[in-house]
């Protein structure tokens, strides 16, 4: 371990984040009254470029007067290849209550994408005297992307959160593919004349893990497409959590109990966890480094393992 300690990133639940469309402002109760952690109020891809303004004065509209709880209210803004990005970020800051938390950067590529947009936040917020600073999630969605994601991760002390766009992702590397996450049909490989399926985006995930765990930035994955498909959804999410990534997207509110399902800590992890816990602690007053747990060696690197989970439990349980 370097002496250069990974710093800890924010902590709050962020096991599901639910995008809707700013065009369809009917739907903002039903995102605030569910489950998911982070409610992302989109600008973006979901929103034609003819209904651009309305969508960001019903966003405006709703982040004062909609109750959105204990929840994580994050808008997307437009691309920064857009002409409509300046103007989300400065009628969101001049106009909404200080209920907004957090801004998404689509398609950031390099840490001065990033850059920018702080540049743009912090004028504002002194100009109008907010006092609750504005914290950033960024999307990773094009080659650039991921070839300078460790210093994306490391551009601004607003980025909390950092997320894989998959379909934009694969349009940038030119992969040929029209799926949005999961495995893909000619992605296979042959044993004894059987097919097996890896995962396309591991590499991918895992470099943004490793970004995101270096400078204390949370990890999530992006959306999977098709919303008919439970355990494709359960299998990608299952795969991430593994990984290390805090939570998964849903494009449909029936995705939201799949993620919470996969990145809340079951009891008989967290029931586990502790007993190791117990263990090493029976072992260090033993004097001893490392001991048995049911029939497999667990040392110091176990309770770091262990704390994980049941750190993320009680943060659970205390939100």
């Amino acid at each position: 371990m370097s002496f250069r300690a990974q710093p800890a990133p924010i902590a709050r639940p962020n096991r599901c984040q639910l995008f809707g469309p700013g065009s369809r402002p009917a739907l903002f109760e039903k995102m605030a009254a569910s489950a998911a952690d982070v409610i992302n109020l989109d600008l973006e891809d979901s929103v034609a470029p003819s209904d651009k303004d309305s969508a960001r004065a019903n966003i405006i509209a709703a982040i004062g007067a909609v109750d959105w709880g204990s929840k994580t209210l994050s808008v997307r803004i437009n691309g920064l290849d857009t002409p409509y990005w300046y103007k989300d970020v400065v009628d969101l800051l001049e106009q909404s209550s200080g209920r907004l938390d957090q801004i998404m950067i689509p398609k950031v590529g390099c840490a001065a994408d990033v850059y920018a947009v702080d540049a743009l936040v912090t004028a504002i917020e002194r100009a109008k005297g907010r006092t609750k600073p504005i914290t950033f999630e960024v999307i990773i969605e094009s080659a650039a992307g991921i070839a300078h994601v460790e210093e994306i991760a490391a551009a601004s002390p607003r980025l909390v959160a950092m997320s894989l766009g998959a379909a934009d992702f694969a349009a940038s590397m030119g992969m040929q593919t029209t799926g949005i996450g999961g495995t893909q049909e000619n992605y296979y490989m042959l044993q004894g004349g059987a097919k097996h399926w890896p995962d396309p985006w591991h590499w991918a995930q895992a470099a943004i893990v490793a970004a995101c765990r270096t400078h204390g930035v949370l990890p999530v994955d992006g959306p999977f497409g098709d919303f008919s498909d439970d355990e494709g959804f359960l299998a990608q999410a299952r795969r991430c959590a593994t990984l290390g990534m805090v939570g998964k997207w849903a494009i449909h509110p029936k995705q939201i109990a799949l993620a919470n399902s996969v990145f809340t800590p079951s009891e008989a992890a967290v029931a586990e966890a502790r007993e190791i816990l117990a263990a090493m602690a029976d072992a260090k007053a033993r004097g001893e480094g490392a001991t048995v747990y049911k029939g497999r060696l667990v040392d110091i690197a176990s309770i770091k393992q262990a704390e994980v989970i049941v750190k993320q439990a009680e943060m659970l349980a205390a939100s």
